[in-house]
């Protein structure tokens, strides 16, 4: 297990120890009744103490989590409207390209038409006369 797993289940596991301990400490004390609640009184409130330390420590460790969690999402959101930017500028030179290539060879293919037409007219006007 790695040292950041220490959260809940830590806490859950803590507790568990601090049960068990206590029964044990109940059936084998060597003390009287009333030194014995006593202990177990000041036990019972070291680890309320223990447990308010171990759960703010949880606290300040998801804050930090989700403080990382949001700048990581500005980041990754950052870098998307790059991509989307870059692309549609890519996008735009593309489709102009496009045009003028489709208006170079609409020229070419009206003056084609426009010989053929005029080396036609010529054909028929010799052949005519």
């Amino acid at each position: 297990m790695s040292d950041k797993d220490n959260g809940a289940g830590g806490l859950g596991w803590f507790l568990a120890g601090l049960g068990i301990g206590a029964l044990v400490g109940v059936l084998y004390a060597p003390k009287a009744g009333k030194e014995t609640r006593e202990d177990l009184v000041a036990s019972a409130l070291d680890a309320k103490d223990r447990a308010a330390v171990l759960a703010q420590q949880a606290k300040d460790r998801a804050a930090d989590l989700a403080a990382q969690g949001k700048e990581q999402i500005g980041h990754y959101a950052d870098r998307g409207k790059e991509y989307y930017n870059r692309g549609r500028t890519q996008w735009t030179q593309y489709v102009e390209k496009g045009k003028g290539l489709v208006q170079e060879h609409q020229s070419k293919v009206s003056a084609a038409i426009d010989a053929g037409k005029e080396a036609y007219a010529n054909t028929t006007s010799e052949t005519q006369s």
